[in-house]
């Protein structure tokens, strides 16, 4: 695909000295949404569905993560919690945004908790979809996506793994995500993030249970019950822990609750959001 009609690239801006590639659609209360950390993966192809679904009455922004999508890999850089949450921290500051909701999914829903604990005036309601949000024994699923190869076929197997609905797992798609996940510095800086033995980075990502039980946010945790990667039973563990929560689990849905029930998803989370 063309960079110049790649729906991938967005909008650019220098957050906490990196160069960060960003989608900014809407306007209103802004919402801000973290991407997983799957092979490959960018802002937009986590949110695409939910981007425009927001925007008619939020203002919602999406940025690649540093390490992933068409933001900078700074040469050198390490791949910390701490470092994610300083990279997010700088893009609010860039875009002058004091406070937002924040949506995290998987990866991106244990950084969203960490950015809300350490920076909680930056943060009103926080929305958690398929979250490392406490620890739990690694299973072979993430395993598999820490530890990709790239390969057509090994990513079409990912695709199946994070997808209920099989048909979801296109050849196309897969080629279009394997080619994504080769472009240059991608697999050397994924490669770089979550090397074997992997239980050491769910750990890394993970919240205590003290921390969840003094979260004074609203929260809305949404997970499929099939899902194959982060266990169900995380989210429903969080949702007893944390005070101002609710839970919504999605049947016949494994780890991609945002494109396999989008229209549902997206309601919920406009809902959630506007109450």
């Amino acid at each position: 695909m063309d960079i110049a009609t790649n729906p991938e690239i967005g909008q650019s801006i220098k957050a906490a000295d990196i160069e960060t590639n960003y989608h900014d659609q809407g306007e209103g209360e802004p919402v801000l949404l973290l991407h997983g950390s799957g092979p490959g993966v960018s802002a937009w192809a986590n949110w695409r569905l939910t981007l425009p679904a927001l925007a008619g009455s939020r203002r919602v922004i999406a940025p690649d993560v540093v390490g992933f999508g068409f933001t900078e890999r700074p040469e050198g850089i390490e791949y910390t919690p701490e470092q994610w949450v300083r990279h997010a921290v700088g893009f609010l500051d860039a875009l002058g945004l004091d406070q937002v909701d924040l949506v995290g999914n998987s990866f991106g829903g244990g950084l969203a908790l960490r950015l809300a604990q350490e920076h909680p005036e930056r943060v009103r309601k926080l929305v958690l979809m398929g979250a490392v949000s406490l620890s739990f024994p690694l299973t072979e699923g993430l395993d598999r996506v820490w530890g990709y190869e790239p390969s057509p076929e090994n990513m079409r197997a990912l695709i199946e793994l994070f997808a209920y609905d099989q048909s979801l797992a296109s050849d196309d798609l897969a080629e279009l995500r394997h080619r994504a996940s080769t472009r240059p510095g991608v697999q050397e800086a994924y490669a770089a993030m979550f090397p074997a033995p992997r239980q050491r980075w769910v750990d890394m990502l993970a919240s205590s249970e003290a921390a969840l039980a003094a979260l004074p946010n609203e929260t809305l945790i949404v997970h499929g019950r099939d899902d194959r990667v982060i266990p169900v039973e995380v989210s429903e563990r969080a949702f007893r822990l944390i005070d101002r929560a609710q839970l919504h689990l999605f049947g016949r849905c494994g780890h991609w609750v945002q494109i396999e029930h989008a229209r549902r998803f997206n309601a919920l989370l406009a809902d959630f959001l506007d109450e």
